[in-house]
């Protein structure tokens, strides 16, 4: 009896002692940080600045010269193509159109004039003429007769003679007349030349008086107004600024580094500093095909997906955030575990395991700022070291640490941060 109870207690002490050494190695190994790999969803964004735009904006002016009657809108009015934007006085090209269209009334009865009296007049002429000759040459038959038969002298045969040549000479202006006067004559296409010069006359007149009201080209916005009534304008000074009516878009430049994670299609939260809680959405409409070369960037545009909120101003700024890339079950890893990296795609760390520390090839999906998709190299549950003190190889006991996506690290007793399991690459222009 007394030596089955010299083995129990022989027993106890070398377990005792076992354990004592056991400790003894346990403390001696450090302690590391690890974090055991879970599946959680991953979400990569890019967030920058963006400015409100329209598709176009125009200057407008007068293209005549003169004082400002009135100013018909406001800044920031909306207005309609054809509204009257600025109107001049106008009594002055007032009495030019009605001095133009006397002139063209004047044209008009002289050309109605000539076909119909004057052509009338012509014909009566040239009918008297024609008659005249034909008398004329009658007493020059009987003249010549009568100069044979001894009754009249020469001199008298002379002077029917000239009789006649003046009858011939009044018939050829009379028919002239007459030709003048018809469809095709002269007088007519001189008197028709002159009422289409007093029409275009009048035409001009009254288009300088319709300039003086400045309208607007198309529906759009007023932007900038810079005229006030009783003031003289001239052509080529630009009176108001517009934004013609359109599809309301969003420009932005964008580091050329984040080029790679753009395409058109993406998604985008947009919101303005003054309105912080009234969020719209946007999508990525197009990316420039050339680059600034002064400051690295590329305009990326984006359209908005429903009506434009009534708060938005054409240059207004705004912080866009545009969804690059999204894992709805991913296995993440924390950049920060990473001890080596051959590419942006593959890397090596160190995974807990009987105690030490063993080195993993790890292939690499969907990265952000502080995560990766892990594709190949590790599995659910899996302790990956952070920091890089440990030697691979070496013993090791592990404390680990709660982390999802999105969210910084938990310190040791601590919890971490309340926040969205997004991973956001930062940008400010």
């Amino acid at each position: 009896m007394t030596m089955k109870r010299h083995w129990i207690w022989l027993a106890i002490i070398i377990a005792m002692i076992a354990a004592a050494v056991l400790g003894w190695i346990s403390l001696r190994s450090p302690q590391v940080d690890v974090v055991e790999m879970r599946y959680a969803p991953l979400l990569r964004t890019l967030q920058f600045s963006a400015r409100v735009a329209t598709l176009s904006r125009v200057d407008v002016g007068s293209t005549v010269t003169g004082r400002v009657a009135q100013v018909r809108v406001v800044e920031g009015a909306q207005v309609r193509q054809g509204d009257v934007l600025v109107q001049l006085e106008t009594d002055e090209l007032r009495a030019a159109v009605t001095q133009a269209l006397a002139s063209e009334r004047q044209a008009q009865a002289r050309l109605a004039g000539l076909r119909s009296t004057g052509r009338t007049t012509a014909q009566a002429g040239l009918t008297q003429a024609d008659s005249t000759l034909k008398a004329a040459e009658a007493e020059l038959a009987r003249t010549q007769q009568l100069v044979a038969q001894g009754f009249l002298s020469e001199a008298r045969l002379d002077e029917v003679r000239r009789a006649v040549e003046v009858a011939r000479a009044q018939q050829a202006g009379a028919r002239a007349q007459a030709q003048a006067n018809a469809d095709a004559g002269t007088d007519v296409a001189q008197a028709q030349a002159q009422l289409a010069l007093a029409s275009a006359a009048t035409a001009a007149a009254r288009a300088r008086l319709a300039q003086a009201a400045v309208l607007a080209p198309t529906d759009a916005r007023v932007l900038t107004r810079e005229v006030e009534p009783g003031q003289i304008v001239q052509p080529g000074k630009a009176l108001m600024s517009l934004a013609l009516a359109g599809p309301t878009q969003l420009s932005a430049q964008v580091d050329e580094r984040f080029l790679d994670q753009l395409q058109p299609g993406q998604k985008a939260a947009v919101v303005a500093d003054a309105f912080a809680n009234q969020r719209f959405a946007a999508r990525v409409l197009s990316i420039a095909p050339a680059v600034d070369a002064q400051r690295g960037a590329i305009e990326v545009k984006f359209a908005l997906e429903q009506q434009a909120p009534v708060f938005l101003r054409e240059d207004m700024t705004l912080s866009v955030e545009v969804e690059t890339g999204r894992r709805e079950r991913a296995l993440v890893l924390p950049l920060s575990a990473l001890r080596t990296q051959a590419s942006s795609t593959s890397g090596t760390v160190l995974v807990a395991g009987e105690g030490r520390a063993q080195e993993r090839q790890v292939r690499l999906g969907l990265r952000t700022l502080d995560a990766a998709e892990v594709m190949e190299g590790l599995a659910e549950g899996d302790a990956v070291l952070l920091g890089s003190s440990v030697l691979a190889g070496a013993r090791v006991r592990v404390r680990a640490l709660a982390w999802q996506p999105g969210q910084p690290v938990a310190t040791k007793g601590g919890a971490t941060p309340e926040g969205g399991a997004a991973l956001t690459n930062a940008m400010g222009r």
